[in-house]
């Protein structure tokens, strides 16, 4: 009997399957900027948390569209230590953001990153 495989390190902690990007959207809550919006959902299991990412086409070619999920994916990582366990995010980008990450930089980013996460009130455990 084989073990399944270990997921590759950059994979952990994603959400990928459209059942749970709508169970976010559907279930949890929000907070939003002007650039950013996150959409949030505690889960019943005592997993770690998850983030996904949602860039519309409206954010520009798929070129630009791949370059804010990359640059976002990384300010997430800046902030791990703000995601709480057992909770799955969805951060979605709105049209605009990859002028205003171009023209005020990554830690900008970040900043809008950590801005919204920490504005994620906890849910009260059932």
């Amino acid at each position: 009997m084989s073990t399944p495989p270990i997921p590759p390190p950059g994979r952990r902690g994603r959400l990928s399957r459209a059942a749970e990007f709508d169970a976010v959207s559907q279930l949890g809550r929000s907070v939003g900027g002007r650039y950013l919006v996150l959409r949030y959902r505690r889960r019943d299991d005592d997993g770690g948390p998850r983030v996904g990412w949602a860039v519309p086409r409206k954010v520009g070619p798929a070129v630009d569209r791949n370059a804010v999920k990359r640059r976002l994916r990384d300010a997430v990582a800046r902030q791990d230590d703000l995601l709480r366990p057992a909770t799955d995010y969805v951060l979605i980008a709105r049209p605009g953001i990859e002028a205003a990450a171009e023209a005020q930089g990554f830690d900008w980013l970040c900043g809008q990153v950590e801005e919204l996460l920490r504005a994620v009130e906890p849910e009260p455990v059932p």
